[in-house]
């Protein structure tokens, strides 16, 4: 076990640092943060003092050792467009994407899991084809359409939600909550939807799929034939064999939540990491765009590290596999 766990952290740094080197290479093909910051006024002069002070007449390998090193103590640098300290902002936004992820991931799990396993155990009703036939909506549609139509009748025809914003927050100590005020719960419902319905079907359809081929197994049918209630054999016994491969891609499908939260964020103006990220897309501001890839990352990595632990920990053919192997 622990020799499993020290080579996927050694993988998870690995991936880490090829992402960090792949994100600080692409941006030095966005523009010129000092044409940038400067303006059309500016001299050879200051051209020079400015790309001096940020590091970038350094050779590449200097910046990319420069910027992982600052990185792993937590400092990003300056900001070229606010000229306040990356991680500073990112401490504003972070909250705000996180309770997004959140709500959205916590929607997509309860919501994904129990309509699969309706749909897999009444799957002949009209309740379970209905179902399935309106998850194609979720799956063919893109997020940002799904955000429009949302806004369009929620905000627009029926009024009855923000279209944009957070609403009212409230602050505890450095974090800022929407959840206290009523209208920061409003605020968060079609973000919510629109970022969780997508990872909700795909994580259903999986459930469905799995239970379905559970229950088609032969303890299944012996089960049956021993008179054990059909409600036991469902939820205690294909339930938990059909849960096992569901949480490799659930945990993948919720990590993608924080990444895919930027389209959601840009359509809703929810003031979280990935607004921040489109706009310093469009002000070159190399730090906060090299900031935030390595943040998702980050977070990427590591819930996909969670889940390969509990992966190993919950099936036990895993761990009688790898037993028989180093024999």
């Amino acid at each position: 076990m622990l020799a499993y766990i020290i080579r996927r952290v050694a993988q998870s740094v690995l991936v880490l640092l090829v992402v960090g080197l792949v994100a600080f290479a692409m941006f030095r093909f966005v523009g010129d943060p000092v044409d940038a910051m400067l303006g059309q006024e500016r001299t050879q002069a200051d051209i020079a003092r400015l790309t001096a002070e940020l590091g970038l007449d350094q050779p590449f390998p200097v910046q990319y050792w420069r910027f992982l090193e600052q990185a792993v103590q937590g400092n990003f640098g300056l900001s070229y467009r606010q000229g306040r300290p990356v991680s500073e902002i990112l401490v504003e936004r972070l909250p705000a994407t996180l309770e997004l992820a959140f709500v959205s991931g916590l929607m997509a799990l309860a919501g994904g899991i129990a309509l699969g396993i309706f749909t897999a155990i009444w799957r002949r009703g009209i309740s379970a084809n209905i179902i399935m036939t309106v998850s194609l909506i979720g799956v063919s549609l893109p997020t940002f359409l799904i955000g429009i139509l949302l806004i369009y009748l929620f905000s627009v025809e029926l009024g009855w939600l923000p279209s944009f914003g957070r609403g009212e927050v409230t602050r505890i100590g450095w974090w800022t909550t929407g959840f206290l005020t009523e209208s920061g719960l409003k605020a968060l419902i079609l973000p919510a939807i629109t970022l969780g319905l997508y990872q909700m079907t795909l994580i259903m359809r999986l459930v469905r799929t799995e239970m379905l081929e559970v229950l088609r197994m032969e303890y299944i049918r012996f089960a049956r034939a021993r008179g054990i209630r059909e409600k036991s054999i469902n939820f205690r016994h294909a339930l938990k064999n059909t849960l096992v491969p569901v949480i490799t891609i659930t945990g993948l499908q919720l990590g993608s939540i924080i990444a895919f939260a930027i389209i959601t964020e840009t359509v809703f103006q929810w003031p979280g990491v990935g607004l921040l990220f489109i706009n310093a897309i469009q002000f070159v501001d190399i730090p906060v765009m090299a900031a935030y890839l390595m943040l998702i990352s980050v977070m990427f990595v590591g819930i996909n590290l969670i889940v390969d632990m509990l992966y190993f920990a919950i099936d036990p053919r895993l761990r009688v596999d790898r037993t028989a192997g180093g024999h």
